[in-house]
């Protein structure tokens, strides 16, 4: 990978959003195969204007990243479906598209990130973690999975 990164918002079914979603769940079927079946919702109406924003990150004109961010209740947003390709990993990808993502539910009024990631995925909360996001109590559709993280980050 070289060259410079840009980070555009792009439709959520666009066949890049796709690939790279498909990746995602490749790799994380591959992590947790007890939960290979299990996918938690995402839907094209979460990104749509004014509610959320996806995002990809291009490197040499290649997509190598994505992240989502939907609105989930009054100033609360969720990032959702944070990616970065394997080959594009440990050249600041992922904090480029995580500070994008949290610069986009700033414009859309949020004022507090809460996300979900896996207790196998140590690389992924070590950089959440020191984005300065901190562990809170798992919600909604992952309680009672006791692979899953939530934390959360107050944007303010």
């Amino acid at each position: 990978m070289s060259g410079a990164l840009t980070i555009t918002s792009e439709h959520g079914l666009s066949p890049v959003a796709r690939a790279l979603i498909t990746a995602l769940t490749t790799e994380l079927a591959a992590l947790y195969p007890e939960d290979a079946g299990l996918v938690f919702s995402f839907e094209e109406h979460d990104v749509a204007p004014g509610r959320g924003v996806f995002l990809v990150a291009h490197a040499a004109g290649e997509p190598v990243g994505c992240a989502a961010v939907r609105t989930v209740g009054e100033g609360v947003g969720e990032l959702k479906r944070m990616y970065v390709r394997p080959e594009a990993r440990g050249r600041g990808v992922a904090r480029a598209v995580l500070a994008a993502a949290e610069a986009q539910a700033r414009r859309l009024g949020l004022r507090r990130l809460v996300l979900e990631t896996g207790v196998r995925q140590g690389t992924a909360l070590a950089l959440y973690r020191t984005a300065g996001y901190t562990d809170i109590p798992v919600y909604g559709e992952f309680l009672g999975n006791p692979l899953s993280v939530c934390l959360a980050k107050d944007l303010t």
